[in-house]
């Protein structure tokens, strides 16, 4: 069974080494990049609005909108994002599609209901007015960068997208008029445009929007800078959209025109659209624009990231070396260790305190080198792939880079002992309360999260396994203090990053044991009974993104392979590898695998600000190849179940 799972998964190896598969799911991102080429006077080419159209075809909901993501229910804000989207790729306002569009979004208020970000975007097409917008005024990079809410110190992909709307914000940015816009803002609004309240409108969301209420603190200072804005002197705001633009600058070429994702790369494009027409820095993106893009089976979507293939990479490494044998897959490894080599980034960003950036020499990135904004759990899933290679004679990384990389994730630990994703906590957590964003959550402040941690905690074990002397043991028992606090009464961990307590009860779990806890601990004991009560009679797990928007475990109609995969690597963990629940996991698993090694397409794995689902295509290949190779094969590997659950004994991971 998981020598099929492993040709599977050798089989689908791009040719530079790495796995890279689909990373799509929103509903936002798409309509988001027509907007931004139509501002710009563009269209995708033919072939590529013909994709694009029959994705969103595809993932309309039978009550005629569309949600966040392809799971989600109907959201305004990315139902009329969707509907102006094929609107300006041609489609005709008669379409039945687009007729039940209508007729759902306009009960609903139409744009007026929408959340702030499709607001905005509705604003850089003239088809919402600015005078309906919360202010985002870049004055706020010129105050003090002492002050707690400067924004710098929001979490990294809140301030790179908050840096080129704050620009056109202040420029009040709008596309040229052309007719469809004008009957666009008839087909939008219940009532004609020009009766619009806008001043009512800006704290106007439909309650299918309204996740993250707005806080009596937001609404003040919503306040604030609505005065703000009336008076507001020319000079200043001149200086703030200059400073704005360096800093739009920096990140562009610190990233190689990629950026940090798909939305700051569209909004940054259009910034130098109004900024420099048509100048070398609009070619530049205009050329990096397609490393978004994902061609799949349901048509043509953008990516969250331009791709997850460093983080595939590395799962797939430690999933293929415990398989067993390597014999059979050690060119597979041997390319995966080249990619990983040279993905690594070995250079700090230009200038980087001056624009704010966290040193990146030694990091990994989630995508690739070129992308510039290395993270703390994708550093170190790398690191610990490439320790898993040393021995087999296939890691390419030098000693020194491999310390980089170390002295990188320390960089990172949080006063908590916890570690966030791309840089410590800079931001106090209040500054949560001033989300903006109405259908998102945790934007605001990159806080330490149960996986970045874990991850790190493990990587560290490994390194000081490698390297006995190395000065990490007190990092490593801060991590491990961090987990035990975050550890909830039931025993689960909540997950950030992956659907949801069964992905974060993985990494609270295997990070304890790594730095030693026995399998009678008692964390590991309450994590166990956590597994085992919500398996299924089947003897599956299935989990729903529901879990991270209600933050309960919610149960799917049928089991998962991807979360029971990760209740079994859990249960292993534990000590639990000879257990009923995990007997009965392994026989599900196996059962559910295709004659051709895989296992069938399932409800998306991933999530991001709780909210909103997204892809992990590589998923389905490495996890359940991973557990079997654990859970499945423990006797053929050669571990003593019996002695280690009576001896105490860590168990390999």
């Amino acid at each position: 069974m998981s020598s099929r799972a492993r040709d599977v998964l050798a089989r689908t190896q791009e040719a530079d080494g790495s796995w890279k598969g689909d990373y799509g799911g929103p509903l936002f991102l798409s309509p988001v990049y027509v907007a931004g080429l139509y501002v710009m006077g563009r269209t995708p080419d033919a072939r590529i609005r013909d994709g694009l159209i029959v994705h969103l075809r595809g993932h309309q909901n039978a009550d005629g909108g569309w949600g966040l993501d392809v799971e989600s229910p109907s959201l305004v804000f990315t139902t009329v994002l969707n509907y102006v989207a094929l609107r300006l790729m041609g489609i005709g306002a008669d379409d039945p599609g687009l007729l039940r569009a209508r007729a759902w979004f306009l009960p609903r208020g139409g744009p007026l209901g929408s959340s702030s970000s499709g607001k905005f975007v509705l604003a850089l097409l003239g088809l919402y007015d600015y005078a309906g917008l919360d202010p985002a005024p870049p004055e706020l990079w010129l105050l003090p960068r002492a002050l707690p809410f400067h924004p710098s110190r929001l979490w990294c992909h809140c301030r790179m997208v908050y840096l080129p709307m704050g620009w056109l914000h202040g420029r009040r940015a709008r596309a040229v008029e052309t007719p469809l816009l004008a009957e666009l803002r008839r087909e939008l609004y219940p009532q004609p445009y020009a009766d619009v309240d806008w001043k009512r409108a800006r704290g106007r969301v439909a309650a299918s929007d309204a996740y993250t209420p707005r806080s009596v603190w937001l609404r003040a200072v919503n306040r604030v800078l609505g005065m703000y804005e009336r008076i507001h002197s020319k000079r200043l705001r001149a200086r703030a959209l200059e400073e704005s633009l360096a800093l739009i600058r920096a990140e562009d070429e610190a990233t190689h025109h990629v950026c940090i994702g798909p939305i700051n790369k569209v909004l940054n494009t259009v910034v130098w659209h109004f900024a420099r027409p048509e100048g070398p820095e609009v070619r530049a993106h205009l050329e990096r624009l397609p490393d978004y893009l994902q061609h799949s089976p349901d048509g043509i979507k953008v990516n969250g990231y331009n791709s997850s293939q460093l983080w595939d990479t590395a799962f797939a490494v430690q999933a293929l070396v415990v398989s067993g044998p390597t014999a059979g897959a050690r060119e597979t490894l041997a390319r995966a260790g080249r990619f990983l080599e040279a993905e690594q980034v070995l250079e700090d960003s230009p200038d980087a305190g001056r624009f704010y950036r966290h040193p990146s020499r030694g990091g990994w990135p989630f995508s690739t080198r070129a992308h510039g904004w290395p993270i703390s759990d994708c550093t170190a899933e790398a690191l610990k792939a490439c320790l898993l290679l040393e021995p087999l004679g296939l890691n390419r990384v030098p000693r020194e880079r491999l310390a980089q990389a170390v002295e990188f994730i320390l960089s990172l630990q949080n006063r908590d002992g916890g570690w966030a994703t791309y840089e410590r906590q800079r931001g106090p957590r209040w500054l949560e309360r001033l989300n903006p964003s109405d259908a998102f959550a945790g934007i605001m402040v990159d806080t330490s999260y149960v996986e970045c941690t874990s991850a790190c905690v493990q990587a560290l074990v490994a390194w000081r396994t490698a390297r006995p002397e190395a000065p990490v043991g007190r990092a490593i028992a801060r991590g491990v203090d961090f987990l035990r606090r975050t550890q909830r009464p039931d025993g689960s961990w909540e997950g950030s990053w992956g659907v949801c307590f069964s992905y974060g009860t993985w990494f609270g779990v295997t990070g304890l044991v790594a730095a030693g806890a026995r399998s009678e601990d008692p964390a590991l004991r309450r994590a166990a009974a956590f597994l085992k009560a919500r398996q299924r009679e089947d003897g599956s797990w299935s989990e729903t993104v529901r879990s991270c928007r209600e933050r309960r475990w919610v149960d799917g109609p049928t089991g998962h392979a991807v979360t029971t995969s990760w209740a079994l690597l859990s249960l292993v963990a534990t000590g639990d590898a000879d257990s009923e629940a995990t007997r009965r996991g392994v026989a599900w698993l196996r059962a559910r695998q295709g004659a051709d090694g895989r296992w069938p397409p399932e409800p998306l794995a991933g999530v991001f600000n709780r909210t909103c689902a997204i892809h992990y295509d590589a998923y389905l290949r490495i996890f359940p190849l991973w557990a079997l190779s654990l859970a499945g094969d423990w006797e053929r590997r050669g571990f003593s179940r019996r002695t280690s659950r009576e001896e105490g004994h860590a168990l390999p991971t």
